[in-house]
């Protein structure tokens, strides 16, 4: 069984339009002037120098499955019917998780607390978006990888604590991501610190189609 692939420095572009959308925006309803737009961009681009995006990743093979759950390598059970239909046809895992870092977080406590509420809202939802992208540009990297394997990687992703697949399984992911490496840690409530870190789980298959 691999080991967790550290990332210790995830570079992208902030993703305009889902920030944008996630504040609201709308591009056929929303109007917005000129000096508004000028501050959001600004802040946008004050939240890029804040964020330092890392991650890790890590292949499972798939021990079991049926149609509650599924059963990795080494034991680790991840229970619910809908993330066992997801992965029904997978021979692997692929396990995922960022952090943006606590800078970042700093930044929007420090303007919530001296009343920049307008600038905290950005900053946040940059946050949120960057990274949730990270985790585009970690399954990127193993769509590249994998094509040399003749391998697929599907195209949705799984978190804990969606549907019925419960919180808990936060700390499988913890653990089997390393993500103390990353500076993260878990609570007895499995809510991951800096707030704005993020784990996923996809699965791998071989030829065919991607779902």
């Amino acid at each position: 069984m691999e080991h967790a692939v550290i990332f210790e420095t995830i570079t992208i572009d902030p993703p305009w339009d889902t920030i944008y959308r996630r504040l609201g925006y709308r591009r056929k309803t929303t109007v917005l002037s000129k000096r508004d737009r000028d501050t959001i961009d600004r802040a946008i681009d004050m939240a890029c120098t804040l964020i330092h995006l890392k991650g890790a990743a890590r292949r499972i093979a798939v021990d079991q499955r049926d149609e509650s759950r599924v059963i990795l390598e080494g034991g680790t059970v991840f229970a619910g019917s809908r993330l066992a239909a997801l992965l029904r046809d997978c021979d692997e895992v692929l396990l995922m998780g960022a952090t943006t870092g606590n800078d970042i977080l700093d930044a929007v406590a420090a303007d919530t607390e001296g009343e920049n509420l307008s600038r905290a809202v950005v900053l946040d939802a940059a946050a949120s978006e960057m990274v949730d992208a990270a985790l585009d540009w970690i399954m990127v990297y193993y769509i590249n990888l994998l094509r040399r394997e003749g391998k697929l990687l599907l195209k949705r992703r799984y978190s804990a604590g969606y549907g019925d697949f419960e919180l808990e399984n936060q700390h499988a992911f913890f653990d089997l991501l390393e993500l103390r490496r990353l500076g993260v840690s878990i609570n007895d409530k499995f809510i991951l610190a800096p707030e704005k870190s993020v784990t996923a789980v996809t699965g791998i298959v071989r030829g065919g189609n991607r779902e």
